[in-house]
């Protein structure tokens, strides 16, 4: 049995799908697009090693252990550069986390050819009339590259020194003098790039998972500045102590959301050791906070707030806090509950030095089969 490793690209962008959640986040059933799609293919060969590049290494470990999962680069060629790296094996498989349903039929077929070219890539036919530039070009010469493609291990590296942005592997290899052997695509091979694909790729539904989280923070009494809360002045001059604004609102609604998502929490994503977020606004952190939620593959079911404070009296505010909190995260109001209680004079906050808040969120996973 031939030594092969597999590597599969999951670090782009997804700037053509035009959505806040990055395709490779994409649920598909319970698993994101990258790991389904790692699964499928990795389950065709007991390759020697699997390695993952990412734009969110942390993140996607936590999904396996069963993988390499590495940073990857600005370009697929630089990131797949890095993973080569880790390959020690004289062929390599590569194939892009967007081609989703790779068929065992299509891997065999690659694996059989393995010998007869320094490349082995499936290509698809092209059975239209052919324009380029307004003139029709001869379409028996035209062939549309799928993924995956093996490789000669070393070819493919010395390829990647040039430093030139290979969109695939057999241009690289073309590059340097190396042969290319093309086998017959399948349509179920295609790239998953634009939102109508979704519909073309006819995946599985995301599963209707809720996920719970919590967040809780406590600021003091005493610096002179507004008391912002939920990104609303509430008082002219009792401000909260903070690195930031001070608004423990919007710090406890982070937390909520980030855990919610496995995230980590607002220390991590916004040190109060960096001088950038030095008396920064806190909704606008927030904000932030919930678009990696998203691009993660997430979007918020609802939002519970409780505001613990004997002074000063929040019932004026809550509407309008709940409004600009639903306005911040460009969801529904109704989504949102702002509720304010004290302690009945009793510890910390009963003595009027801090106030506290709780908020409980509940996230689910994007549903793209309703675009």
């Amino acid at each position: 049995m031939q030594e092969l490793s597999l590597i599969m690209l999951a670090a782009g962008n997804s700037t053509r799908l035009n959505m806040e959640v990055k395709k490779q986040f994409l649920r598909i059933g319970e698993d994101p697009l990258w790991l389904y799609a790692t699964k499928n293919l990795s389950s065709f060969y007991p390759f020697k090693k699997i390695i993952v590049t990412s734009g969110n290494v942390s993140y996607m470990k936590k999904f396996t252990k069963n993988y390499e999962i590495i940073e990857g680069g600005d370009s697929r060629a630089q990131s797949l550069k890095k993973a080569l790296e880790l390959v020690e094996t004289e062929f390599v498989m590569v194939s892009d986390v967007a081609r989703v349903f790779i068929s065992k039929n299509l891997f065999e077929r690659l694996l059989e050819n393995i010998d007869k070219a320094d490349c082995i890539t499936p290509a698809l036919k092209v059975c239209d009339t052919t324009l380029f530039d307004g003139q029709a070009v001869q379409r028996e010469k035209i062939k549309l590259i799928q993924t995956p493609q093996i490789s000669r291990t070393n070819l493919l590296k010395k390829a990647l020194e040039q430093n030139s942005d290979f969109t695939d592997d057999s241009t690289a290899i073309a590059a340097v003098g190396g042969k290319i052997w093309f086998i017959e695509g399948e349509e179920n091979a295609r790239k998953l790039t634009f939102k109508e694909d979704l519909i073309k790729l006819n995946l599985p539904k995301p599963s209707c998972e809720i996920f719970c989280g919590n967040g809780f923070d406590v600021h003091e009494f005493g610096q002179t500045r507004p008391l912002i809360l939920g990104g609303i002045e509430i008082h002219p001059s009792m401000g909260l102590k903070a690195h930031s604004d001070g608004d423990v609102l919007a710090h406890s609604l982070t937390d909520a959301i980030l855990g919610a998502a496995s995230l980590g929490d607002i220390g991590e994503l916004y040190p109060d050791t960096d001088m950038k977020f030095k008396n920064a606004n806190s909704m606008e952190l927030l904000k932030k906070a919930y678009q990696k939620v998203k691009e993660v593959g997430f979007e918020l079911i609802n939002a519970d707030i409780c505001v613990i404070a004997e002074t000063p009296k929040l019932h004026k505010f809550k509407e309008e806090i709940r409004a600009n909190i639903a306005s911040t995260l460009n969801i529904s109001e109704h989504r949102i509950n702002v509720k304010a209680t004290t302690t009945e004079q009793l510890g910390f906050i009963g003595r009027k030095e801090g106030i506290a808040v709780l908020s409980n969120v509940n996230l689910k996973y994007f549903d793209w089969t309703k675009l």
